[in-house]
Formats: structure tokens, C-alpha cells, sequence
């Protein structure tokens, strides 16, 4: 069966966005050592997971990185596997979604994860897209928590984690520190 991975960069104080909204993520500790442990966990995924916002975001950016002459080679390389990947976007608000590869669902988000999680395939990887995983939180569907803590306190923001009305047990599978401070965590759901 597929896990269902959420991969976030948090701060210290627990913030996944700073106080000015999805854009505001200038303080996380993205340097080289972060790039290739998220090159590593995005490797073990064929789907990506967004709300409408992320989809957006994503969607407005990566497929011009390709043409762009001043794009890192990493960049080059995420854009490349992000358009090969399948892209399942949750929207009550979207009519469509058209970048290659995306499909969008405006309903039974529990059902539709169920039954992701039946299908062949590498595990579904929630990437960003802090909201619809509080959702994913709530109806515990969620199998592992990858997150990487960034040396910083921001003060507010959006909260990593938000809306949970009951206990979730995790397991520590996994722990790594990095050169610049910031430490990357992977906690496995205990149902």
C-alpha cells in the first residue's frame, strides 16, 4: 500500500509561512545540504498532493524554469520531475487544472486519499501546501511527517500544525542535522 507523505519546511516556533502568507518562507535554511535531502524524499514519490493555493503557486512558476537562463541545475531538475509527476489537486473553487499531468478532485478528499493509497505505484507526497494537510491531519490519513526545522522563530504565521481534535501517535524514524542548523525529521503515524 502507498503512504501518504507530508514534506514541509518548518521554523522553530512551528510556522510553516510567515505572517505575510504563502509567500513569506524567505527564512527557511534552504541551502545545498536541504536540496539533496529533498531531492531523496521526493525520490520515493510518483504523486504530489495540493489545495488550490500550492497548485497555483507551483503552477504560475516551475514550468517556466525550464526556458529560464538564470535557473540552477537543481532547479532544472525539480521542474523536469515535477511535470513528469502525477499532480492531484483538492479544490472546491478551481473548474480546472491544466498544467500536464494534474488532475483535479472538488470532492470526498477521504475517499479519493483511500483509494490513492490502493493504487500500484511510490508513495504520494503532500509538498507544501499547509492546508490541505491540517485537513489530512483531522481525518488521520496522513503516514508519515517529514519536516524539516529551520533555526529560526518567526514569531507568527500559519501554524505546521492546526485543527486536530484528537491524539496522534508517532514514532521517530528517522532524524538528520545539516550544516546550517536546521534538522530534518521523518515521524511515522502509530495507528
Amino acid at each position: 500500500m502507498r503512504k501518504l507523505v507530508l514534506f514541509l519546511h518548518a521554523s522553530l516556533d512551528g510556522f510553516v509561512e510567515g505572517p505575510n502568507g504563502a509567500m513569506d518562507i524567505g527564512w527557511i535554511s534552504y541551502d545545498g545540504d536541504l536540496e539533496k535531502y529533498a531531492k531523496e524524499i521526493l525520490s520515493t514519490a510518483d504523486t504530489v498532493i495540493w489545495g488550490r493555493g500550492t497548485y497555483q503557486l507551483m503552477h504560475g512558476y516551475w514550468p517556466s524554469v525550464p526556458s529560464n537562463p538564470s535557473a540552477s541545475q537543481h532547479e532544472r531538475n525539480h521542474a523536469e520531475w515535477i511535470d513528469k509527476t502525477a499532480k492531484i489537486v483538492f479544490s472546491t473553487t478551481l473548474d480546472k487544472v491544466e498544467w500536464n499531468n494534474s488532475r483535479l478532485v472538488k470532492e470526498d478528499v477521504e475517499e479519493e486519499i483511500k483509494n490513492l493509497k490502493q493504487q500500484p505505484g511510490k508513495d504520494m507526497v503532500i509538498l507544501g501546501s499547509p492546508r490541505i494537510a491540517h485537513h489530512l491531519m483531522q481525518l488521520n490519513l496522513i503516514d508519515e511527517y517529514k519536516i524539516t526545522v529551520s533555526p529560526v522563530l518567526i514569531g507568527s504565521g500559519l501554524p505546521l500544525f492546526q485543527g486536530l481534535k484528537e491524539k496522534v501517535n508517532l514514532k521517530l524514524i528517522e532524524n538528520k542535522t545539516f550544516d546550517s542548523g536546521a534538522i530534518g525529521l521523518v515521524y511515522q503515524s502509530v495507528r
